[in-house]
Parts: structure tokens; C-alpha cells; sequence
């Protein structure tokens, strides 16, 4: 550990599993106090437990549904009211239903809209509005490479994700003076549970995705949950401090 986040309160949306789970696991290592963010909240405990005995740190699970702009603010509410302050978001929180644009129907470009969009909206504005307070702090949108044009079968995420990335060109723009940093991580192509689960729902095993990802992906390979991680550190860190509106790209060169 090497403490670079050491004494920062950190919220991570969509935190009990995947990408969201790893990078509350890297808060931690690095000396943070985190809260766990998702709507299970037995698998939430349970993670935020898991922080605390391994690296004793505070860790604390805030259930909310971030698709509504109530949630978001309860979501940052009751960060404040158990540490005071907020250092640090992510947005990771994200759903991705498959379909065209064809095929697409308003409940579902609704239900996207409101997670992926609606959510990073805000928790961005209720913890901006508490890091004004303190001096400011460090904002993460988990971004995708979708953003930029999107999979045919992904066109309302890819959608939301290009609003997102809006969104933080505007943060960086307007609260740089305030100490407020937004920064941008275009993922790629990530090997996590969720993302080999749904393929072997459609037939593909895990060693099919990898091999298909070889000819794919510019490195020959998938991204792992750890990679995005580290670079969201470095985000979170003081080490960025004169990074802002950046868009970091951790996708092995996917989208070139």
C-alpha cells in the first residue's frame, strides 16, 4: 500500500461486484475510506465488510438506485452524515441492454438513460456541491469506447455514454478554479464476470471471448478489472492534480 488516497472519502457507484468492487478494493489499499454503492444490499454488506477485515480501513455500503435524482442525493447525504466529507466519486454504476436502434423500445433507452446518465448527473452535483465546501476533489466517469460511435447492438448505451462524456468536459471546464477535477476512462473490452457470464449465455465459452479478443483488440487482449483500476487511481490521487477533462484510455487500443 501505498497510501495515496490516505485519510480521502471515496464513493463508488455500482460497487458490489465487477469493476465497481475492484476499484472500492484499490481505495482501500491505498488508505481511503470507501463506500460501497449498489441496490443488493446483502451483496453490498458483504463487500464493504470484505474491505474493513482486509485492509482496516472504514468502509461503509450506502443502498441506492441511482436512477433517480432522490437516490443520488441520499447517496451523498448519508456520505456526509458518516464522514463528513466526500473526496472522491465514480461513477461506475451502468446497465447495458443489448439492441439496435430498430429494435430498441423506450423503456428500456429510458431505464439506460436514467442509470447511466441520470446517475452520473447527480452524484456529480450533490458531491460537487460538498466539495465546494471542503476545497474540492476528484471526480471518475467510467466511460466506454462506445462513446465515440458505439456497437449496433449497444446504440442507447453508447448514447448515454456519449452524454456522459459531455458531462464531464462540462465539470472540468466550469469547477477547475474550485479544485474540482473530472476526468474521463474510456474502457474497453473487460474480461469481468459480468462480461464472460453473458456470453456463455449466447454459447460463447471464455476461452472463445479471449480468442476472439486476440484478433480484436490492438494488444491481443482483454482488459482486466485491475487495469481500469489503476489508472482510476491515479485519477483519485494528488499525483493528477493538474489533470482534469482528460480522457484516459485503458482498452488496449480498441476504437484506434
Amino acid at each position: 500500500m501505498s497510501n495515496r488516497l490516505i485519510g480521502k472519502v471515496i464513493v463508488i457507484t455500482g460497487s458490489t461486484q465487477g469493476i465497481g468492487k475492484t476499484i472500492a478494493h484499490f481505495c482501500a489499499k491505498e488508505g481511503a475510506y470507501v463506500v460501497v454503492n449498489g441496490r443488493n444490499s446483502e451483496t453490498g454488506k458483504a463487500a464493504a465488510k470484505e474491505i474493513e477485515t482486509m485492509y482496516g480501513t472504514k468502509a461503509v455500503f450506502i443502498h441506492a438506485d441511482v436512477s433517480t435524482e432522490a437516490a443520488c442525493r441520499e447517496l451523498i447525504e448519508k456520505t456526509i452524515a458518516y464522514f463528513g466529507r466526500i473526496d472522491g466519486l465514480v461513477n461506475n454504476a451502468g446497465i447495458f441492454p443489448r439492441g439496435t436502434i430498430l429494435e430498441t423500445e423506450e423503456p428500456d433507452f429510458d431505464a439506460i438513460f436514467a442509470v447511466n446518465m441520470k446517475g452520473a448527473f447527480f452524484c456529480s452535483k450533490y458531491a460537487i456541491q460538498e466539495m465546494l465546501k471542503t476545497g474540492g476533489g476528484s471526480i471518475v466517469q467510467i466511460g466506454s469506447t462506445n462513446a465515440y460511435k458505439g456497437a449496433k447492438e449497444l446504440v442507447a448505451y453508447s448514447c448515454s455514454k456519449g452524454a456522459m462524456l459531455t458531462l464531464n468536459r462540462s465539470i472540468a471546464a466550469h469547477y477547475a478554479k474550485d479544485g474540482i477535477r473530472s476526468n474521463w476512462v474510456t474502457v474497453g473490452w473487460v474480461a469481468s464476470k459480468g462480461e464472460i457470464e453473458l456470453h456463455e449465455s449466447m454459447g460463447i465459452s471464455e476461452a472463445q471471448l479471449k480468442e476472439r479478443a486476440k484478433t480484436a483488440v490492438p494488444t491481443g487482449e482483454m482488459q482486466t478489472e485491475e487495469d481500469i483500476a489503476h489508472g482510476v487511481m491515479y485519477l483519485l490521487s494528488d499525483e493528477s492534480k493538474q489533470v482534469t477533462g482528460t480522457e484516459l484510455d485503458i482498452n488496449g487500443g480498441l476504437g484506434l
